[in-house]
């Protein structure tokens, strides 16, 4: 298994709990790449691993970012502690020193449900930004008004994510509806391999939400239609070189996490894979 580092010092310690004072702001340019996104890895992709081993991994594939998911066991020294709302100050600190410590900038959380309760909102956006968090990632329709007020005030973006048939946000279109007249905060969470899963084109898709694209749970896979495991970029049927050219019309300047839903122990080269073919793209692109 992968050496785990040491504990941080107290210095370090204080630096990481100041950076929870600051408020939400677009990612930070270390993480992005030429071609104006950064390159995540969806910590869902190691959900047989703490975080604290995921955020490592994720760094040995070559990305600069990671996405988390409610819930995960935080590991380390953190042990059975799971990463949430609520996470005690000096704990959410210990998590972002991980990430420095590895070259990690966190950039979304999800997909989490969002009360539409301002209160109990408000603990999640107060929780994003501790993190210091682009977006989050969420199915929660019937909160878009509190939402919206939120994302405003903390200026953190919320990104519609839709799995694929027959659930409740399966459809782009009705997320299309909830998003197109709101704040320019409110957008997509564009996962084009459930898209190709229920049966739709994901570049026509995005050829009509583009300008409300906000962040990508990114995959390839082997056909349109029907479910398929994922596989490395490049080696599927999604057109993702021009997935990207679509979004960046628009000035998409948000993570594309790589959502790698196979091979759960040893997938590790095979998100590489993927975010060569990114970083590929982003030179030739920019």
């Amino acid at each position: 298994m992968m050496k785990r580092r040491s504990l941080f010092t107290m210095v370090p310690a204080a630096s990481a709990l100041l950076a929870l004072r600051s408020h939400g702001k677009p990612i930070n340019p270390d993480a992005m790449t030429a071609a104006g996104f950064t390159i995540s890895v969806q910590c869902w992709t190691f959900k047989e691993f703490p975080l604290w081993d995921a955020i490592e991994m994720a760094a040995s594939t070559g990305a600069s970012a990671v996405e988390m998911y409610p819930g995960q066991k935080i590991g380390g020294p953190l042990g059975e502690d799971k990463l949430e709302p609520g996470l005690a100050d000096d704990k959410i600190a210990q998590v972002l020193k991980r990430c420095q410590d590895n070259g990690i900038t966190p950039v979304n959380f999800g997909v989490t449900g969002i009360s539409k309760k301002e209160d109990e909102a408000r603990k999640t956006f107060e929780f994003a930004k501790k993190l210091g968090l682009y977006g989050l990632t969420t199915e929660s329709v019937d909160a878009i008004d509190t939402m919206e007020k939120l994302s405003q005030e903390y200026d953190i973006k919320i990104c519609f994510h839709g799995h694929p048939k027959p659930t409740a946000m399966w459809d782009p279109n009705k997320t299309w509806d909830v998003v197109k007249d709101r704040h320019a905060n409110i957008g997509f969470c564009a996962d084009v391999g459930h898209w190709a899963t229920s049966g739709l084109d994901p570049l026509e898709v995005i050829k009509k939400v583009a300008p409300r694209v906000r962040s990508f749970h990114m995959k390839d896979r082997e056909a349109v239609g029907t479910w398929t495991h994922d596989r490395p970029y490049g080696t599927g049927v999604i057109p993702i070189a021009a997935i990207l050219d679509e979004v960046r019309k628009h000035g998409f300047a948000g993570n594309v996490s790589i959502e790698y839903e196979h091979n759960w122990k040893t997938n590790v080269p095979e998100v590489a894979q993927c975010v060569g073919y990114l970083r590929a793209y982003s030179k030739l692109k920019a």
